[in-house]
């Protein structure tokens, strides 16, 4: 799929990048992006995570993710799986009716010392919050910035400061 013909990360009205400079290699961080743990053993924002699809991931593979405590959760599909380097999903259904559209994508590079982790969440949302979530841009950009940064904590070895 073409970024610029109807993949949900690009076609959303807002976008947070977030480039993550990671002292691990690429197969060490796609692999904590598949654990049955990721995102929960690394951001206290997200509570449970559960693949419904049964392993080798790829296209098609869906996600349940709940953040808080019952707060809100995400029903996730992945329409690109690159295995290794690239994923990308969009949210197909949701507890809580905040988006219109909302999607990530996760590219992995490699670098001289690691992986460069670019990060991009994307999401329009729904008219009813729509006015909230442009007051809050700032904070949610910060918010998912933790998540991706996050992720240090699971693949770089103690004591790597960055």
């Amino acid at each position: 799929m073409n970024e610029a013909e109807g993949d949900v990360v690009w076609a959303a009205a807002t976008r947070h990048v977030h480039v993550v400079e990671l002292a691990a290699p690429p197969a060490a961080v796609w692999s904590a992006l598949t654990a049955n743990d990721a995102l929960v053993s690394w951001s206290p924002l997200i509570t449970c995570v559960e693949w419904s699809t049964p392993r080798p991931f790829g296209v098609g593979t869906i996600r349940e993710v709940t953040l808080g405590p019952g707060l809100v959760s995400l029903r996730e599909r992945f329409y690109r799986w690159e295995e290794g380097k690239r994923m990308t999903f969009s949210v197909d259904a949701a507890t809580r009716p905040l988006f219109t559209m909302f999607g990530e994508d996760l590219r992995l590079d490699e670098t001289f010392d690691g992986t460069r982790l670019t990060w991009t969440f994307a999401y329009t949302g729904a008219p009813a919050v729509r006015p909230a979530l442009k007051l809050g841009a700032p904070l949610t950009g910060r918010l998912m910035g933790g998540i991706a940064n996050g992720i240090r904590k699971v693949v770089e070895p103690k004591g790597v400061d960055r």
